[in-house]
């Protein structure tokens, strides 16, 4: 795509195809999505696993537990729907990827076909793809960039929608699908929320304020209980640099850099932060994308505040309001929620299309109790001009600042900085909110924070999960009771303070967590963190953990392969089959090119009885 197109250009081309706030009558019809929420059938005792626990593993493979299988499904560079498929030697074009599986595939959700019913055999697979590495996609590596292979690089990172179908007892892609295609760095997209216009949105490649080109980083994920998806933007930053100018301290506060992390700065203008330094603002918030409607332009909803989000899990409140809870992935930073302004409509779909781009957004609080001990009381923080000292004078003249640089306004709050804050997610029945705080090395140095109530833990390489309980069972609520639910890591050298995983498997760094429609939950691991060789030896490659509510106990149900992150965990309203995304292996898995190059792929399970998984 030449350099010189105007975003606001681009952007009025896809609006003419469809305007954005047109209602979709059809879908509409046909009311909400059922199966959206992650445990609408939860109950608030979670069932039991009957499975057993599969030892760790070193190997370069995948292990599942006895009586299930788990075969590579989507690889990255698998055709979407009808266009072309993956090349030997990264001899795809840039053109080519846009019609790919791309890289890093991470979260990830089933949606039922039709829209609107709870059906298992026929829905769509909707994920999204991290971050592009240039070893994978060029021959040559990262050497001799060019604008064409940054082109590639924003063709491989974003989302794919796959339409797949159960045939006699297998999963297929359907190909071609109506609905099937891929949203990537370079799709034009558009702002909604308080900052959609605001002036530090608008640059000489969009004057209006209210386009944006693209997604990436695309990290953790949600849905919305009217079917639509939600991916977030995570390390965003990489993708810009002030090329060696000066950096101001709103731009230091979200890590822009003098130098790229990867190439794009220098041959794709709206990276250069010297030259086009509001470009850097579109990035780093939850995008809301319509599966079913291929026309829908995404649309980045700036109410729910940018920082670099790990997954965006939904609540519904008492008097029908939305509750949307989101996590900063970094060392030392927050936990959010937002809360809508208008209820959401159970009888229209359609008419639920920017519920998101109003309402408050809030920081969260961990205050110790009585005793001092890792759980206690809590509280949101309003992150809203004007209230608690966001005012002009502070640097937040307006909300749209307040939500641009919400982590200078949450750090102005005096909200609780956590352990690299990741997923969250919602047991629908119990209330009880869970998060995943992956890890932090760092905490307790000399030069760094130390530990607080709900980061009890110093040099917290194994991570920890935490819970919550809204107050009254409101999700709206502006206060919590909160607890250290699992402390990971070796049950023999835990801190006796600290309870969770007494009894289990050892596992360490979760990331992914989800809740069947069981109401059990499940966690995925990313153990950059925990490197020690002798940890690698007790809790293998990272794995696919099945956590009981009730005791804490932990049970391994999957191992991966050398060096991958397991992430995305989804499953279909029956619960017979799950998806899990492969991310980042590092040697030949699953050996199926003959280049050697390892492939991000997404495994389907099932057990082969046929039954419901976990059970």
């Amino acid at each position: 795509m030449p350099r010189t197109n105007r975003l606001d250009t681009l952007i009025a081309k896809a609006i003419s195809r469809r305007q954005f706030l047109q209602a979709t009558t059809a879908l509409a019809a046909s009311g909400l999505v059922a199966g959206c929420a992650t445990s609408s059938n939860a109950t608030t005792a979670s069932p039991s696993f009957t499975f057993g626990s599969v030892a760790p593993s070193v190997a370069d493979r995948v292990v599942v537990a006895e009586g299930y299988t788990a075969v590579p499904f989507f690889l990255h560079g698998d055709p979407v729907s009808d266009g072309p498929g993956w090349k030997f030697n990264a001899a795809n074009t840039s053109d080519e990827a846009m019609q790919q599986g791309g890289q890093m595939h991470d979260g990830m959700w089933f949606f039922p076909l039709p829209v609107g019913s709870n059906k298992s055999d026929h829905g769509l697979l909707v994920m999204n793809h991290e971050y592009p590495r240039a070893a994978q996609l060029f021959a040559d590596g990262d050497k001799d960039m060019s604008a064409e292979k940054v082109r590639k690089m924003h063709a491989t990172v974003g989302v794919s929608v796959l339409e797949v179908k159960l045939e006699n007892g297998s999963w297929k892609i359907v190909r071609p699908s109506k609905y099937a295609r891929r949203i990537h760095g370079l799709t034009p997209a558009r702002l909604g929320g308080p900052a959609a216009g605001a002036a530090l949105m608008k640059s000489a490649l969009d004057p209006t304020g209210f386009a944006a080109m693209g997604t990436m980083g695309n990290c953790g994920n949600g849905t919305t209980p009217w079917g639509t998806y939600l991916t977030c933007e995570e390390n965003f930053h990489d993708y810009f640099s002030s090329m060696g100018g000066p950096v101001n301290p709103m731009q230091a506060r979200y890590t822009l850099r003098p130098k790229p992390q990867y190439k794009h700065p220098e041959f794709d203008a709206r990276h250069d932060a010297s030259k086009h330094p509001n470009e850097f603002n579109k990035a780093g918030w939850v995008v809301e994308i319509d599966p079913f409607d291929p026309t829908w332009v995404p649309a980045k909803r700036t109410a729910l505040g940018r920082y670099c989000h790990e997954s965006a899990h939904y609540a519904v409140a008492k008097d029908g309001r939305l509750v949307i809870y989101t996590g900063d992935d970094a060392r030392f930073e927050y936990v959010y929620k937002f809360v809508s302004r208008d209820r959401v409509n159970t009888t229209n779909r359609a008419a639920n299309r920017d519920l998101l781009d109003h309402g408050t957004l809030y920081v969260a609080r961990f205050d110790a109790g009585a005793d001092g001990r890792a759980q206690g009381r809590g509280r949101w923080i309003a992150l809203q001009q004007g209230q608690n000292g966001l005012t002009a004078d502070k640097g937040f003249p307006t909300q749209a600042e307040v939500v641009t640089f919400a982590r200078m306004a949450a750090d102005a709050v005096g909200a609780t900085k956590c352990d690299r804050p990741e997923w969250i997610a919602v047991e629908h029945k119990s209330g009880e909110v869970y998060a995943a705080f992956t890890g932090n090395g760092q905490r307790g140095r000399p030069d760094k924070e130390g530990a607080n109530p709900a980061n009890p833990r110093v040099n917290n390489l194994y991570g920890h999960i935490v819970r919550w309980r809204e107050n009254g069972g409101d999700a709206a609520s502006t206060t919590f009771e909160w607890d250290v639910f699992l402390s990971c890591g070796n049950p023999a050298q835990n801190e006796p303070a600290l309870r969770g995983n007494l009894k289990g498997d050892i596992f360490t760094n979760p990331d992914t967590l989800t809740f069947d429609y069981a109401g059990r939950l499940w966690a995925c691991t990313d153990s950059a963190e925990a490197t020690e060789a002798e940890l690698l030896k007790l809790r293998g490659n990272d794995s696919v953990i099945a956590i009981d509510r009730a005791t804490g106990e932990s049970r391994r149900f999957l191992v991966g392969p050398v060096g991958a992150e397991l992430t995305g965990l989804t499953f279909t309203p029956d619960m017979r089959t799950a998806w899990v995304n492969v991310q980042h292996p590092m040697k030949d898995w699953p050996n199926t090119a003959v280049d050697g190059k390892p492939r991000t792929a997404t495994l389907v399970i099932r057990k082969s009885d046929g039954g419901v998984i976990g059970s």
